[in-house]
């Protein structure tokens, strides 16, 4: 892995201290070579939704990679465990690496479901324990992140144009950089943020602020004139363009010019000679149809008198369905007035705290919308601020360990498991389906039982056109053992995945649950160490 864009925050005291303690419990107890499986998994969808999608093992493997305590961690930890704390223990805790790890994962950008494991972590007990909290901060919220914005897209569709525009909400430079970084996994097309750009290559969107609008207030302000036409290459005077177009567009397309906001169409014209190729100007700062947008069609005009096509404008409050359908409209009129259609196709972008909801009803009303900038509700997870991955011992020295609880959605299901995907004749995944690792593996064409983890009577035979394996292996012997995709690559993937989900899986109102399995063996073997680990009640 490159260490490139490595968070030297992410090291190994960046975990919880209960596992630092547990650590030195196990080695009082002669624990040290006993080895252990762990499972990293969520027990609940998120933002009320029947799928996830998988993020943040890159990270976790550069943290296993430099998974090591420095002379500096060790004398911290020093202080902070009681003094009655053997010095031999620090010496060993010296040495520890992850070169005994063995890590295997689903694909990163993978939709995945409640229970199965995201990544199943084997090794030595301490070393495997010491690496939790960590691996559960990494996968929490880039998955939880990937995800949110992935409902977004599903929400707009495949066409619109989705920006991040969240980094002055988001929790900290940190989570800044995570929500760029996995927005884009989860189907966005580009950031506001800068460093995230020079970071991950993800493309950097923005124009201007209502504080450029309102820092001009007359032509007369504009000392550079001049702009070079793009196909003559000739220098001509663009604000006496701008002049003679607001008079075009008062007689020839039959809109009035004399009250608009003449700071506004300074700042347009400023902003066009600065950006010539790229013009797309936010027209909500004083009114959007009586001065803005009538200002972003006078500056459009005079571009295109200088061979430029403008991109578009920018609505960031009020009555957006309403809004952006009144500006298509004008725009519209330029295009059949002036003889000009490609102006009836001009971006329309809208921002304005938007939300999952706020887009399923602009759909219902009906607007003409082509692009979201989508900023505080989508980084920081307004609608569910946690994913809620859990990492559960599941085997220890080869002796399958279950926990229980009287709630059945925390018990754990037991054991080294191999996960298979099946999928129908249309190609859509039917369920996934855990089994006991030395079971056989489901074959195509062939009839398998597929049991519910707990509840007997849930039961189901299904038939698999195609079987996909899960889990491979990510890290052994201290080396990476799969090829790493580029975060594009991811992307791809994560909207490939979505598509093998069926519609109502992914819909936003009562979406249907997506089985998760268990075999008719795994089932046998987990209700039989349920039993066996249960305390028998005596009444008297």
């Amino acid at each position: 892995i490159s260490t490139m864009n490595q968070n030297n925050i992410i090291q190994p005291l960046l975990t919880d201290f209960y596992q630092i303690s547990m650590a030195y419990a196990y080695w009082k107890a002669n624990k040290v070579n006993d080895t252990a499986v762990f499972d990293l998994y969520f027990r609940k969808c998120p933002f009320q939704g029947e799928f996830a999608l998988f993020a943040g093992l890159e990270e976790c493997l550069k943290f296993v990679q430099r998974f090591r305590y420095s002379e500096q961690d060790i004398t911290y930890l020093r202080t902070v465990l009681p003094p009655s704390a053997d010095s031999e223990f620090f010496d060993y805790l010296a040495t520890l690496t992850a070169q005994g790890v063995s890590l295997y994962a689903v694909e990163e950008g993978s939709a995945v479901f409640p229970k199965v494991p995201l990544i199943r972590v084997e090794g030595p007990l301490i070393v495997c324990q010491l690496l939790e909290t960590t691996l559960l901060n990494l996968v929490n919220f880039a998955s939880l992140q990937a995800t949110n914005a992935a409902r977004f897209r599903l929400a707009t569709g495949p066409t619109k144009q989705l920006l991040e525009f969240g980094l002055r909400r988001a929790q900290g430079p940190d989570g800044a950089l995570s929500a760029s970084r996995y927005c884009f996994v989860g189907g966005f097309n580009g950031t506001s943020n800068v460093l995230a750009g020079k970071l991950y290559g993800i493309p950097v969107k923005g124009t201007h602020a209502h504080a450029f609008v309102t820092s001009f207030y007359s032509l007369d302000e504009v000392k550079e004139r001049m702009l070079k036409n793009k196909s003559t290459g000739r220098l001509g005077d663009f604000i006496e363009a701008v002049n003679q177009c607001r008079r075009t567009v008062e007689a020839q397309v039959g809109l009035p010019t004399a009250n608009v906001n003449v700071g506004e169409l300074t700042a347009f014209a400023a902003y066009a000679l600065a950006f010539p190729g790229s013009f797309l100007a936010l027209i909500d700062t004083y009114n959007v149809l009586k001065s803005g947008v009538i200002n972003f069609i006078v500056v459009a005009l005079a571009l295109d008198q200088f061979g430029y096509r403008p991109i578009g404008v920018r609505l960031d409050s009020g009555d957006l369905a309403y809004l952006s359908v009144q500006v298509r409209e004008l725009f519209r009129q330029v295009a059949g007035s002036l003889k000009m259609p490609w102006f009836e196709h001009l971006t329309i972008v809208a921002s304005n705290d938007i939300n999952e909801d706020t887009i399923h009803s602009l759909n219902q009303q009906g607007h003409q919308i082509d692009s979201f900038g989508i900023g505080t509700h989508l980084v920081t997870c307004q609608k569910q601020p946690a994913l809620g991955c859990v990492y559960k011992l599941v085997e220890v020295n080869g002796r399958p360990t279950i926990k229980l609880s009287e709630d059945v959605e925390k018990m754990t299901i037991p054991g080294r498991k191999r996960v298979f995907r099946v999928f129908g004749q249309d190609g859509l995944a039917i369920l996934d389906l855990m089994q006991c690792a030395d079971e056989k593996p489901p074959q195509a064409g062939s009839r398998v039982l597929a049991r519910h983890s707990f509840h007997p009577s849930k039961r189901v035979y299904v038939t698999p056109s195609r079987v996909e394996e899960l889990h491979r292996c990510y890290w052994h012997e201290g080396k990476v053992m799969s090829e790493l995709p580029n975060l594009e690559s991811i992307r791809e993937h994560a909207a490939a995945s979505l598509v093998t989900l069926r519609t109502d899986h992914k819909r936003f109102l009562n979406p249907t649950p997506y089985k998760v399995s268990v075999s008719e063996q795994l089932y046998q073997f987990t209700h039989k160490l349920w039993l066996e680990s249960a305390p028998i009640m005596e009444l008297s």
